[in-house]
């Protein structure tokens, strides 16, 4: 509840009075304008330097939140204390201006004497409280001037503004005191002095002025300063009386007075009285802010008298207040000083920022200069305006604030006024970004000006000339000839299409492109003037600006200009000789004349032409100009080119009309939206029927790639800058260039020569060094790079793109969109800036202050409707949409207008019902733009900001774990257990939730009927044979498809994994959430979790993304001792081991899984005795732990859960990386780590985690050779499934089960087993939605089915895996899915998908962050395509695919994948060792031998299983009949064919029986008859259809061609 005082100073009244000084406040004026008063009183002006240079500071920071409410703590520090100390010593403040502030003490004269001793006392009060003091390390310095004497007040304005000034001798005195004042200073002006108490002050001289220095106060002992200041204070009217002791301001107790309140709002701006009316807090309006500044300077002809200087002012500032109000600027501050009175206005405050700002704020600056050059009495009007960012904000004190404008651009501004005197001057800055063309501007010779370093170049403005400069109305644009038009392909062809319509037919054409500025209309009107150039027609290409539109026939004017040779004229002579040559068969000599105010020449005025009116003239010329362009177009067809046709005036539009249905012209335009209904001939032209109009749209996501490429000239960019200009330009071509410039001002971009893969040491912070490279079509694009100096693009260390503040020519844009929306949806808006780019409606609402949903959604619908948000379905519609960007498309106008108009409005209405029931169902909201974001983010105060991220992370906190289908739970399994983060307090409710969700049920629950399986299925006898045991296996999977029906709702899921949208709106902001309150621990636990999630969804570089976010934090908690930390530094280096090892590199892997479980307290031994020691004891923990089963012991903690979990996951990771080692003491490391890991599952007693230690053992003694043993530890895993209740749950471990046993047996060779199971498995994924898992099992499935030859089943389940990746977007399905369809080009004798479409899909999706990433499917598809080549000897396109597949081969990974990709490897290697033999390449043969040594390592470790066995073997085979080794050849031939039959890998063995017959057939050297092969290839639809039989698909196979017989070696 509020004091009386908080209620006293919350009235409207009193935070206006705040802004006014008592002078306004209590003052009776005239209510004539302008109203002069008289009083005499002393001034003190205080100029606090060193905030401009801080603002500076802070307005070029590098990240976000910057500082803004950082700097007004400094400011106000500062001047509250100086405000404070003037009020209690009775002063008034007047006016700040700036950094400065100037008060008054207004008394009679008679009084001045002592008062001015108050001030001096109150002066050298100041100056004890700041001393020199630094903050910020910048160095604040005040000085103060002081005068005394009369004082003229002079009160001026309109109905709708007013403002004041403080003039005469006594202003000018104070002003050039303070500016003699040094540091600490306090100047008494001459009239001062003489009228103080010269027997009180100790004054210093200063030499050659009249002025003084005080240095102190010389009280007598006797004297009573506190008596004498209440004796004082007596005289001054409005000081608080003992009665308000504890006021500062008598004005604090205004009471409410409408008329007051009336009379006292006009002296403030509009944005202020909004801000008051809606009670909100000061800092609401302080911000670091782009605006334009606009200083006006007015001089007089005489300094004569306020009443004489009265009416001039006041008519000055009212033109003045309404030229700038139209383009939404105001006016800030009036200050009368010795150089003039000066008015300093603002465009862009908050609330007010509009389109084209600066090209206003000039416009309007040419608008005062030109009117107030014509008032009486005033004798110079200088103009300086100045772009940039400064500080807006409300400074000063509670009681007496002003809102203010300070920074570099202000002090500009106002020293441009006064050192280019009238003029208008205006900087670099506004002359680059003001839309006016260049000859509206001249450059000045550069001033050296106080305070101000290096301005940069300065012009004159010199505003709308008549005379047209042609030359300078060219299309200008940097068009490098080797730059292509990147990402408008479907631009090109609508030009091409329509241009081959023009040349073809006797009709005009228009093409017009419509887009947003910033889309690069003027960059694709270059590049189709450059593709239209020919012979037989003309281009002729212009570009219009602003002022364009104000010049009556100015596009024709110019086109004409062109057409008749007239825009490279020099001189008018020069241009009436060219026109009189042109037209002197069209036209009678006495009409020359009607050129001369169109063409600026000066033919003599015929007596018929001074008799026309200007109409008939407009209809002659018009007239004429149809007749020269008829006879041009006879010679030569022309093509005109118009830039920024919104900016064509209505005449030209109406001449173009005419002309378009006259004679055939090709018309190319470009044009932002019209700002209003277009005139009837724009109308008209956009809807003929030869007219082609196109809505241009972004360029895609590689476009942006490949320009950032060639802009920067390197050979390739970080991926992490890759995705920031992607995600940040939105596919705009200026939104790019914009934040490149600003990556490159704060020195963020390094460049660094091209470094070879090979030379690289792999760290983990060079991991994923690889850089996001050019398409391959642009790599030939390169602008003077020489051989070998090539360079690629790098990062600063420790920059951290995305906290980056945007740029402020970005800023400005949005500001301009913010500020045209309502003050309800400026504040939905800047809600959602917290939550994040992507969030929920349900968050947005449990955040909006006082909204309910219905009004929610109607604003939504509002902003998604003006492109602010976007809204999505589901996550998947999502991550779709943000793949690729809107392209081009055509509009039709012209079937547009053919509708009826009745009811537009109503079908609006409609359409915005629509629109809210689309938001209704889409939960999920975007922003359009990543800067709206940004920039809505940075207007929030700090205080407010943590209120609003901790509201967020309260919401967050319970919606962040798994999906209601993958079960709930943390997405690290156990996590919240092992650490307490959460901010809500836990009740049973969630306590219960939260234990389900990770599988703990009471022991009632677990214990119940295990239906009819059990007795179905009994456990298996001793003496089963393993046809028992499969026919029992797969019996029992059909069992359990056939009880996964759709009505056991406890067995299937509603609904499929929503794991990845979780992730994206709920754990990731939830991280960042708790990363701006300052909750390090909470936001690092978040962190692991999304890298969890994003190791789950296959995408490792994001995982490293957010792992690098995590070390970063752990870094700051380095000193926490618990446990809980303990942990979380585990599971990281547990999640780094991960990426590594998804990454295929083992060493690095290894070392943060042996990190990881030294922090578990688990560390695995380094030497041969400490293995064999450790091998012991876990052979009889493990023989305990398999004789304690049947107890069923009591369950670990749920710490120790979490703990074991991570171990398992060490220790699954590390007996693979053991295992590729070739070293045979590594066999002992991988079986120990294999062993450790299944003692941890059974300590963790969860069925899960057991029955996949029992597989991955099995798996491993299957590897390395232990027959007796694999096949006992699968059956204890599918006894165990047996026992299992089927809840969802349950039914995914069977499912788990399937997958794992169907693809252990297709890499062991046990290909039917492998689809049976395999089918089996997919069935249940798909049953129990669940595609990721799904996918993989069709993976291998399809790959099984091709080495079967069971042709017909192979394509029906790679069409269910299209279908599917296709359906979830899953990028590595289709990879898989191409790598398939190349396999059967190469393998099966046929093609269901052409090869050109493999290889573009390789060249558009090699840089996919999972593909990149996932070497193995990369490996196996530039296999594919090398092999290609190299049957097709086209050598050059082998080398490079094959090259990018030798980059992947160190990348070793324990996977099927990859070592089906090194089998393609191998083969390509063995084709050019043909080649080299053939050739007979001088060490061939040292080749062929390490080769065969390199296969055979491949077999005999067993490392990769046996499938790959006949493949190897018969390459090998091959190796030896190229080296004239026959006996080795044969032996591999007969191994191959063995394991080929063994398997049925019929695939394999068709092949083998043909390269045997092949390459014992004959004596005669064999040709290649692959070309000849491939041009028979038939499709599968030919197959299908009976044209082709399967038996002569076999025969299509590649056959080695080398004769044994006739071998060289």
């Amino acid at each position: 509840m509020n004091t009386p005082k908080e209620e006293l100073q919350d009235r409207t009244i009193v935070r206006i009075a705040a802004h006014l000084p008592d002078l306004i406040v209590y003052g009776d004026f005239s209510p004539a304008r302008p109203s002069v008063d008289y009083f005499d009183g002393v001034l003190m002006f205080v100029d606090i330097s060193g905030f401009t240079a801080m603002t500076e500071k802070f307005s070029t920071a590098m990240y976000m939140d910057r500082g803004a409410e950082q700097l007004v703590e400094i400011l106000n520090y500062y001047i509250s204390a100086i405000v404070e100390k003037v009020l209690l010593f009775g002063g008034d403040i007047l006016k700040f201006a700036g950094d400065a502030l100037l008060a008054l003490w207004k008394v009679e004269r008679k009084q001045l004497k002592n008062i001015i001793t108050v001030v001096v006392k109150c002066s050298l009060e100041i100056h004890q409280l700041f001393g020199n003091q630094e903050s910020e390390g910048l160095d604040i310095r005040v000085k103060i001037g002081l005068a005394a004497g009369h004082i003229t007040m002079l009160v001026f304005g309109d109905e709708t503004r007013n403002f004041f000034l403080v003039t005469g001798q006594a202003v000018d005195d104070v002003r050039l005191a303070q500016n003699m004042a040094q540091m600490n200073d306090v100047i008494l002006s001459p009239n001062c002095w003489q009228l103080c108490d010269r027997s009180m002050i100790e004054i210093e001289r200063i030499p050659d002025q009249r002025a003084v220095k005080v240095n102190f106060l010389k009280l007598p002992p006797s004297f009573n300063f506190d008596e004498f200041f209440k004796k004082c204070m007596t005289f001054m009217d409005y000081y608080p009386s003992s009665d308000h002791k504890n006021l500062l301001r008598l004005a604090c107790m205004l009471e409410s007075d409408p008329q007051l309140e009336l009379s006292l709002q006009k002296y403030l701006m509009e944005s202020i009285l909004k801000q008051i009316d809606d009670k909100q807090l000061q800092g609401y309006l302080s911000e670091l802010r782009p605006v334009t500044i606009v200083f006006v300077n007015l001089t007089f002809k005489d300094q004569n008298k306020a009443e004489v200087l009265g009416p001039a002012i006041q008519e000055a500032s009212v033109h003045i207040n309404s030229v700038v109000r139209i383009f939404r600027g105001q006016i800030n501050k009036v200050f009368m000083f010795d150089k003039g009175c000066s008015f300093l206005c603002v465009f862009g405050f908050p609330g007010e920022k509009a389109p084209d700002e600066v090209t206003h704020a000039l416009e309007s600056a040419v608008d005062i200069f030109d009117f107030c050059c014509q008032v009486h009495k005033i004798h110079t009007v200088s103009v300086g305006v100045a772009s940039g960012t400064v500080f807006c904000g409300i400074v000063g004190h509670t009681v007496r604030h002003e809102y203010t404008v300070i920074g570099q651009k202000v002090n500009i501004a106002a020293r441009m006024m006064m050192y280019y005197p009238g003029i208008v001057t205006c900087d670099s800055v506004t002359y680059n970004c003001s839309s006016l063309p260049a000859y509206f501007f001249k450059e000045l010779p550069k001033k050296v000006m106080k305070g101000v370093a290096d301005p940069g170049p300065v012009y004159q403005c010199l505003g709308l000339n008549e005379k047209v400069m042609f030359g300078m109305a060219y299309l200008v644009c940097n068009r490098n000839e080797c730059y292509p038009l990147l990402g408008r392909d479907r631009e090109i062809s609508y030009f091409k299409k329509t241009m081959k319509e023009f040349l073809t037919s006797n009709c005009s054409q228009v093409l017009m492109f419509e887009g947003m500025p910033g889309y690069g209309k003027s960059q694709i009107l270059m590049g189709l003037e450059y593709l239209s150039q020919g012979e037989n027609h003309r281009t002729i290409a212009i570009a219009l600006t602003k002022v364009s539109f104000h010049q009556n026939f100015y596009t024709i004017q110019i086109l004409m200009a062109n057409v008749l040779g007239l825009d490279t004229c020099k001189h008018y002579k020069e241009r009436q000789s060219n026109l009189q040559n042109k037209v002197k068969a069209l036209l009678d000599e006495k009409f020359y004349c009607i050129f001369n105010d169109i063409f600026h020449v000066q033919f003599p005025i015929s007596r018929e032409v001074s008799k026309m009116s200007t109409s008939k003239k407009q209809t002659h010329l018009e007239a004429l100009f149809m007749k020269i362009l008829e006879r041009t177009v006879k010679q030569e067809r022309i093509i005109f080119i118009i830039d920024e046709g919104q900016f064509v005036d209505p005449t030209s539009w109406a001449f173009l009309e005419k002309l378009i249905q006259t004679l055939p012209i090709f018309i190319i335009m470009s044009l932002s939206p019209f700002p209003d209904t277009p005139c009837p001939s724009a109308s008209t032209i956009k809807k003929n029927r030869n007219t082609t109009y196109v809505t241009l749209g972004a360029v895609q996501p590689s476009d942006i790639r490949n320009k950032v490429c060639l802009d920067l000239n390197v050979k390739g960019i970080p991926k992490d800058l890759d995705l920031y200009l992607v995600e940040g330009s939105c596919g705009i071509p200026f939104y790019c260039e914009e934040l490149l410039k600003n990556l490159d001002l704060h020195r963020v971009l390094d460049f660094q020569p091209v470094e070879s893969e090979e030379k690289a040491n792999v760290t983990w912070k060079n991991l994923f060094k690889n850089v996001a490279k050019p398409t391959e079509e642009l790599r030939k694009f390169t602008f003077g790079i020489e051989e070998g100096s090539e360079e690629v693009c790098r990062l600063a260390r420790g920059v951290r793109l995305k906290n980056l503040s945007p740029p402020a020519s970005l800023k400005e844009i949005s500001l301009v969109q913010l500020d045209s929306m309502s003050l309800s949806h400026q504040m939905l808006v800047r809600c959602a800036a917290i939550i994040g780019l992507t969030f929920t409606t349900e968050l947005l609402f449990e955040i909006l202050p006082c909204w309910n949903m219905k009004m929610m959604i109607k604003a939504l619908a509002a902003l998604v409707e003006c492109n602010v948000f976007d809204c999505f379905r589901s996550g998947k519609e999502l991550c779709r949409c943000l793949k690729q960007n809107a392209t081009s498309f055509e509009v039709n106008f012209r079937s547009q207008s053919l509708r009826p108009t009745e009811g537009m409005a109503h079908k609006a209405d409609e359409e915005l019902r629509e629109l809210e029931n689309e938001v209704i169902e889409c939960h999920i909201i975007r922003f359009c733009r990543p800067m709206m974001q940004k920039t809505a983010y940075e207007l929030w105060l700090k205080d407010q900001k943590k209120d609003m991220h901790l509201k967020c992370a309260r919401f967050l906190e319970d919606k962040a774990h798994k999906c209601a289908h993958c079960h709930g739970g943390d997405f690290i399994p156990y996590h919240h257990f092992m650490v307490d983060i959460r901010l809500n307090s836990l009740d049973m409710d969630s306590i219960r939730k939260m234990a389900n969700f990770q599988e703990f049920k009471p022991e009632e629950q677990t214990n119940v009927s295990r239906t009819a399986i059990l007795r179905e299925f009994e456990i298996f006898p001793g003496n089963f044979s393993s046809e028992k045991i499969r026919e029992k296996i797969l019996s029992f999977f059909d069992v359990i498809i056939t009880k996964m029906s759709p009505s056991q709702e406890d067995i299937i899921p509603l609904e499929s994994c929503k794991c990845e949208e979780v992730l994206e709106v709920v754990v990731m902001p939830l991280a960042n959430h708790f990363l701006a309150l300052g909750e390090n621990s909470k936001a690092l636990y978040y962190f692991l979790e999304t890298a969890s999630q994003y190791l789950i969804l296959k995408d490792n570089y994001m995982a490293y993304t957010y792992l690098n976010e995590g070390e970063r934090l752990l870094k700051t908690l380095k000193n926490d001792k618990s446990q809980s930390h303990a942990f979380e530094s585990a599971t990281f280096y547990t999640l780094k081991g991960q990426v590594c090892f998804n990454m295929g590199q083992m060493v690095l892997a290894k070392k943060m899984l042996r990190k990881a479980l030294k922090l578990l307290n688990r560390p695995f031994p380094y030497n041969m005795i400490s293995v064999l020691f450790h091998t012991h004891v876990e052979k009889n923990k493990h023989s305990h732990y398999i004789n304690q089963q049947a107890k069923q012991g009591s369950p670990p903690g749920e710490k120790r859960l979490a703990e074991l979990y991570q171990q398992i996951t060490c220790f699954s990771l590390l007996w693979k990386i053991y295992n590729l080692n070739y070293f045979f003491h590594c066999k002992y490391y991988a079986y120990l780590a294999a062993l450790m890991g299944m003692n941890a599952a059974l300590e963790m007693q969860d069925n899960f985690q057991i029955i996949k230690a029992y597989l991955e053992y099995s798996l491993h003694c299957q590897l390395t050779g232990h027959e007796d043993v694999w096949l006992k530890y699968e059956v204890m895993a599918v006894e165990r499934i047996f026992s299992l209740p089927m809840t969802n749950m349950g039914g995914e471990i069977v499912a788990y089960v399937a997958d794992s046993l169907g693809y252990t047996k297709l890499i062991m060779g046990n290909l039917d087993l492998a689809i049976d199971l395999g089918y089996r498995a997919q069935k249940m994924w798909a049953l129990l939605r669940c595609p990721n898992e799904q996918h993989k099992v069709l993976c291998w499935l399809c790959k099984s089915l091709l080495l079967k030859t069971r042709y017909k089943l192979m394509i029906q389940v790679l069409e269910w895996l299209w279908d599917l990746s296709v359906t979830e977007d899953q990028i590595f399905s289709k990879g898989f899915f191409y790598l398939v369809c190349l396999y059967i080009m190469l393998y099966a004798g046929f093609t269901y998908r052409a090869f050109d479409e493999c290889v573009d899909f390789i060249r558009r999706h090699e840089d996919h962050r999972i593909l990149k990433f996932h070497s193995g499917i990369l490996l196996g598809l530039y296999s594919c395509v090398a092999i290609w080549y190299a049957r097709l000897q086209d050598w050059n396109m082998f080398q490079i695919f094959f090259n990018k597949a030798k980059n992947l081969v160190p990348k070793r990974t324990p996977s099927a994948l990859y070592f089906l990709g090194i089998c393609g490897f191998m083969e390509c290697q063995v084709l050019h060792l043909q080649k080299e033999i053939e050739e007979g390449v001088e060490n061939a043969q040292d080749s062929g031998v390490q080769l065969l040594k390199n296969m055979e390592n491949l077999v005999s470790q067993n490392i990769s299983g046996t499938i790959f066995y006949p493949r190897l073997y018969h390459l090998m085979a091959y190796v030896c009949l190229l080296m004239g080794d026959g006996q080795n050849c044969d032996l591999f031939l007969d191994t191959a064919l063995q394991f080929s039959e063994a398997q049925g890998n019929l695939l394999e063995m068709n092949w083998l029986d043909m390269s045997r017959e092949w390459w014992y057939s004959s004596s005669e050297p064999t040709k290649n008859t692959w070309p000849l092969t491939l041009q028979s290839l038939p499709s599968w639809q030919s197959v299908v259809c009976g044209r082709v039989s399967m038996q002569e698909i076999q025969k299509n196979k590649f056959l080695m061609r080398v004769n044994i017989l006739d071998n060289p070696f």
